[in-house]
């Protein structure tokens, strides 16, 4: 009896097993799918919908690479603007210093100017005392100027032939007067070899050092030795302005660089024909 108590225990045991196995197997979640084949995206490209990637960053980097932080067109326009900003400061500056002279005219007579005593051509003593009379037209320059001192009395020079053909009565009372400031350099015989290129009514003076130095200093003249070279050679930076003063003496008017002929023979017939009320 125990023997077949066993042996149908053994076959009830092989029976269940299979049915178990079966079961679990049929219970089990089903298999994923493979995940389906496709392009795959380059390394750092930024996919629409989620993640961060770095595309706009490449997008940017290309655009400095190919395109600079500067470029030659903005370097243009600020190079036009900061020479139209010299430009206006002089312009300003200049027209600034005429309302002031004009100002200091009106009011009273103007701390500028005062007496002098310089040399001419001829080695004769001249001082302002020998102009008494005279309207002048007084300018300070040197005769090694490369540019600016030729344009201006070559323009004083049209200044005087305007007048001389259109009011002649006027320009015989005019007498240009130009004051070395390089007295170092400027001696008689090369002044009178600078004179020769310009309008004749000119009156050319020097001076010692201490003449001139007094000189310009009562006309708040600026004057610097400029670009010296090893051999001594030298330019000078100087005040451009041309001083207008009247016959009695005092300074009526001031012309500075940025004026045409046209604007100083105005001016000069305006001073010389004004009568006060």
């Amino acid at each position: 009896l125990t023997m077949a108590f066993l042996r149908t225990a053994i076959a009830c045991r092989s029976a269940i097993k299979p049915t178990i196995s079966r079961r679990l197997l049929s219970s089990a979640p089903p298999p994923r799918p493979p995940p389906a084949k496709g392009p795959v995206p380059p390394k750092g490209t930024k996919t629409q919908g989620a993640g961060t990637g770095t595309a706009s960053d490449a997008a940017v980097h290309e655009f400095t690479r190919t395109r600079g932080p500067v470029t030659w067109p903005a370097l243009g326009l600020v190079a036009v603007a900061a020479a139209s900003a010299v430009g206006y400061y002089r312009i300003e500056r200049e027209r600034r210093l005429e309302q002031a002279m004009g100002k200091i005219v009106s009011t009273g007579k103007p701390a500028i100017g005062g007496p002098w005593s310089l040399v001419d051509l001829d080695g004769n003593l001249v001082t302002n005392k020998n102009f008494e009379g005279k309207w002048l037209l007084l300018y300070f320059g040197f005769a090694r100027c490369p540019d600016i001192c030729p344009s201006e009395m070559v323009k004083m020079g049209k200044v005087m032939d305007t007048l001389a053909k259109e009011y002649p009565e006027l320009a015989k009372q005019i007498q240009p007067l130009f004051v070395s400031v390089d007295p170092a350099r400027d001696s008689l015989k090369a002044l009178k070899e600078y004179a020769k290129d310009f309008h004749p009514s000119y009156v050319f003076l020097t001076g010692s050092p201490v003449q001139v130095q007094q000189m310009a200093k009562k006309y708040r003249v600026y004057v610097s030795k400029a670009d010296e070279t090893e051999d001594g050679d030298y330019l000078v930076d100087h005040s451009i302005v041309v001083y207008f003063h009247d016959d009695t003496g005092d300074l009526a008017d001031c012309f500075t660089q940025s004026m045409r002929p046209t604007d100083v023979v105005e001016k000069i017939i305006e001073r010389m024909t004004f009568e006060p009320e």
